[in-house]
C-alpha cells in the first residue's frame, strides 16, 4: 500500500498532479486546496489514498492528514464515491466541511455540484459523531463559520458572484471573510466589497 509520494512536480493542474519519484511518475488526483498548497513548488509530499477497482487503479493525493481523513470518511458514506468526495473537498474547505457536518447544515452540502438533498443528509447523519473540529480550529469558531456561511445573504451573494463569472471557491473564500467580520452584511454591500477583493 502506498502511504505517500514525495518528489518533483512534473505536471500540475487543478485536478491532478504528476509526481516524479526517482524516475517513476505517479499521477495523483487532487482537490483544489491541495492544488493551491503545492502550486509553485518543485518538491512536494502528498499523502495517498489508493482506490483499486477491476478496471482502474487511482491514486488520490492530499496535502495533509486532515484532508485525507475527511476524504476517507466521505467515501465511507453510502452513495458517495471518490469523485464526489473530491468535489466536496474542492468546494468546501476542511473547516467549512466540518462546520456543515457538525451544525447539520445540509444546504451547505447540497450546494456542492452533484450532491442531492438525500446524500447531503446521509453525510450529516453518518458523520456527525465521527467528525470533530481539528486542533487548529476550536469548536466555537467552527460553529461560527458554519453560521456565517449558511445565511441566506451569504448564499445570495455567492450565487450573484458565481453568475458574474467568478470561480465559486474563490468567491466563497472572500465572502466568508466578509461575513465572519460582519454577519449582518447586506447582499448588495457584500457583493460590492467582494468585487473589490476578487
Amino acid at each position: 500500500m502506498i502511504e505517500y509520494v514525495k518528489g518533483t512536480v512534473e505536471e500540475l493542474t487543478p485536478t491532478y498532479a504528476v509526481i516524479d519519484c526517482s524516475g517513476l511518475g505517479y499521477r495523483c488526483e487532487i482537490s483544489l486546496p491541495t492544488f493551491t498548497a503545492i502550486e509553485g513548488k518543485s518538491q512536494v509530499k502528498l499523502l495517498v489514498h489508493e482506490a483499486i477497482r477491476e478496471d482502474a487503479w487511482t491514486l488520490y493525493g492530499f496535502i495533509d492528514e486532515r484532508e485525507r481523513g475527511l476524504f476517507r470518511l466521505l467515501i465511507g458514506v453510502s452513495g458517495v464515491g471518490a469523485g464526489t468526495a473530491r468535489m466536496i473537498l474542492s468546494a468546501l474547505s476542511a473547516t467549512e466541511l466540518e462546520a456543515a457536518i457538525i451544525n447539520g447544515d445540509h444546504l451547505k452540502l447540497k450546494a456542492v455540484k452533484g450532491i442531492g438533498a438525500k446524500t447531503a443528509q446521509r453525510i450529516i447523519v453518518d458523520l456527525k459523531d465521527k467528525v470533530k473540529p481539528s486542533d487548529d480550529t476550536d469548536m466555537a469558531s467552527v460553529i461560527a463559520a458554519g453560521k456565517a456561511t449558511s445565511s441566506p445573504a451569504f448564499e445570495e451573494s455567492l450565487a450573484a458572484l458565481t453568475m458574474l463569472g467568478f470561480q465559486r471557491a474563490h468567491a466563497e473564500k472572500v465572502l466568508k471573510k466578509l461575513y465572519e467580520a460582519d454577519p449582518a452584511l447586506k447582499v448588495e454591500t457584500a457583493i460590492k466589497q467582494a468585487l473589490a477583493l476578487l
